[in-house]
């Protein structure tokens, strides 16, 4: 039993909680399930604590976040055989950069590592969905938080022969789903290129301009749009759309915001249709940039404008 008196408890076991809140969109690829599955975790610590045992408060937090996050799935039923792009993940919700910086810096906290560009961008999240979940816990548990074999067999409650069987099987159909560049869970910055197309994405937009923004992307471009199940491959697929939204039947005067969610560059945007006055949080692209050009573009809706510091309109 803990020592730890009940306050010096709920003080030090809220000290994890946004690095929980990480691990949970992780495994659950939803934002917002993830604030539930935290919040499940925290009053099954608190209706439990008094079997901890006072040593590590961290890795027993960890364990039982992880076991909401495998109930929470499996009460839901979600899991992809495969997956062709991320429209069939129609659970699939950013993450705000603003929130994503409140994980303590790794001078302070050895696991800031868990929030490296490379494991919170949406291929990797998209990714991870099709894993079993007892996998795809494995698989970040070693790959991502570093835990050793035998730490990764106690936050599952299984063996290390499991663990490891486990986590070969989900290295192998990671390496199906994801370029093989990403997998490596090393931290990639942002490059400069990535800032120039985020700004010529935006001037086009704001201009309407067709040409310019197909200029800046890839003729391989895909577009998606979750929850919506719609995948637009292909700049001849893309180019209608591009024609809806800034034609003479578009919607109404952009304006783009530049911003960043999942450590990947992204653009909210703002419309004013007739008669109005003012624009108004329309969307969130985000982009996926490859080769020095705009390979994916994920559209999602303005939800998570206020946690990105953004206004509802301008």
């Amino acid at each position: 039993m803990s020592t730890m008196t009940e306050e010096d408890f709920a003080t030090a076991a809220e000290g994890h909680r946004r690095e929980l809140h990480v691990h949970c969109y992780r495994m659950l690829a939803s934002y917002d399930e993830a604030e539930d599955a935290v919040g499940d975790t925290y009053l099954r610590a608190w209706r439990s604590r008094d079997g901890f045992d006072g040593d590590n408060l961290r890795a027993w937090l960890y364990r039982i976040a992880t076991n909401v996050c495998i109930d929470r799935q499996r009460a839901h039923f979600r899991r992809l055989s495969a997956m062709h792009s991320y429209a069939e993940v129609s659970w699939l919700t950013p993450y705000p950069d603003t929130v994503l910086d409140e994980v303590r810096s790794a001078a302070e906290e050895p696991d800031a590592v868990a929030v490296a560009r490379e494991t919170v961008e949406l291929a990797f999240l998209a990714a991870l969905q099709v894993l079993p979940p007892r996998q795809r816990a494995a698989l970040l548990a070693r790959e991502v938080l570093g835990l050793s074999a035998a730490e990764t067999a106690t936050l599952l409650g299984t063996s290390v022969a499991a663990t490891n069987s486990a986590l070969q099987r989900a290295r192998e159909t990671m390496k199906r789903h994801l370029p093989s560049h990403r997998t490596d869970w090393n931290v990639r910055p942002a490059s400069a290129a990535e800032g120039e197309l985020l700004s010529a994405f935006i001037d086009a937009h704001e201009r309407c301009d067709a040409k310019a923004a197909l200029a800046v992307a890839a003729t391989d471009l895909r577009v998606t749009m979750p929850p919506l199940p719609l995948c637009f491959d292909g700049i001849d697929a893309v180019t209608p759309l591009l024609e809806r939204a800034f034609g003479p039947e578009r919607e109404g005067e952009w304006r783009l915001l530049p911003t960043a969610v999942n450590r990947m560059p992204a653009a909210a945007s703002y419309v004013r249709r007739a008669g109005d006055t003012v624009h108004r949080a329309r969307k969130l692209d985000v982009l996926r940039v490859e080769d020095g050009l705009i390979a994916e573009i994920t559209t999602f809706g303005p939800d998570l404008f206020g946690l990105l510091g953004l206004p509802p309109v301008l």
